[in-house]
Parts: structure tokens; sequence; C-alpha cells
């Protein structure tokens, strides 16, 4: 029996969550497409999105996130990963709430710091200290990655494919995945 996907799922949560590894491997499981908004993005601008951000700022580079959710989100269901600052808009957690599903992969800080702390590709990091950023922006944005419909805890031990197969699950059991 396949699994049938009743509407985009979108991945929302910290950067280093695993939204990216998770999402494909998610996609390839259900025979959907896997798009990730930053790469939407950065293929529209021809730049980064670090050079987006260098260059026109993060309110430009948010303000354009938010016209590729909503293109991405009227298409045919799929697998969408987004940026770590994608669903603090009020705006896009409404359009996602109303033509999609939100899942929060929710990490701890000491998993997102390890997977992060090496990468020298997430502008927000680029301060005198980028734990204490990484920490203050969990903080702040834990409480707005709450209200995703679904929420699925991120376990180090997993691999790739235990982590899409939870998510999957977890969608199953909130109804976003149809058997057929």
């Amino acid at each position: 029996m396949g699994r049938r996907l009743k509407k985009t799922v979108v991945l929302v949560g910290m950067m280093g969550a695993g939204k990216t590894a998770v999402g494909t491997a998610m996609a390839r499981l259900l025979s959907v497409p896997f798009v990730d908004s930053d790469d939407e993005i950065e293929r529209a601008a021809n730049m980064t999105v670090a050079e987006i951000f260098a260059r026109d700022g993060e309110a430009f580079f948010r303000a354009r996130e938010s016209e590729v959710l909503t293109r991405l989100l009227s298409g045919p269901p799929c697998i969408l990963s987004t940026g770590g600052g994608a669903f603090l808009a009020p705006a896009n957690r409404a359009v996602i709430a109303d033509q999609g599903v939100a899942v929060w992969l929710k990490a701890d800080l000491e998993l997102l710091w390890n997977r992060v702390k090496h990468k020298t590709t997430r502008p927000l990091l680029r301060t005198a200290d980028p734990k204490a950023t990484l920490t203050a922006l969990l903080d702040q944005r834990a409480p707005v990655y709450a209200e995703a419909g679904v929420v699925v805890e991120a376990e180090a031990a997993y691999t790739v494919d235990q982590m899409a197969a939870k998510v999957i699950a977890a969608l199953q059991e909130h109804g976003e995945v149809g058997v057929r």
C-alpha cells in the first residue's frame, strides 16, 4: 500500500534541525517532490542567501521568502523545507496553515550547535559569540515554532531515514498522509 500526501508539508525549525536532510528523505519515501525555499530564492536572485542578506538586508530577503512560499504552496503537494526565520512572519504562518501543514522539527540547543558550529553559510551566526546568538534565536523562535500543526522531536541518535519515518508517522496520526 502506498501513501499519499494530502497537502504540502512545510518543515519549520531552527538552522541545523535537519529540515533539508529529513525533507529530502521524506520526499523520497512518499514519492513526492522536495523543494527548499532558500534554494528557490537563490535561484531566482542568482545569489546565495548570505549574499542577499549582505547586499539587500534581512527585510528584503524575508519579503522574497514570503513570495516564494506563497507560490510553492499553491502548487501540487510536496515536502517544503524553509529557512529558520520563514515561520516567524504571521502572514507566512497563515498561508502555511491555509494551504499546507507545518511540521516543527524540534531540536535542542546542543544538537543544533553540534550541527551548525563549523558552517560558514549561516549569516545570522556571523557574530562574536555564535553559540550565544543561536541560544537567543532558539529562545525567541521556539514559542512561534510551537504553533506548527505537528511537532516532532529530533533524535540525535536517529539516522536521517529514521527521522523521516518518524515525521511521516506523525503526519499519518495527524491525518495529512493517506493510504491508498
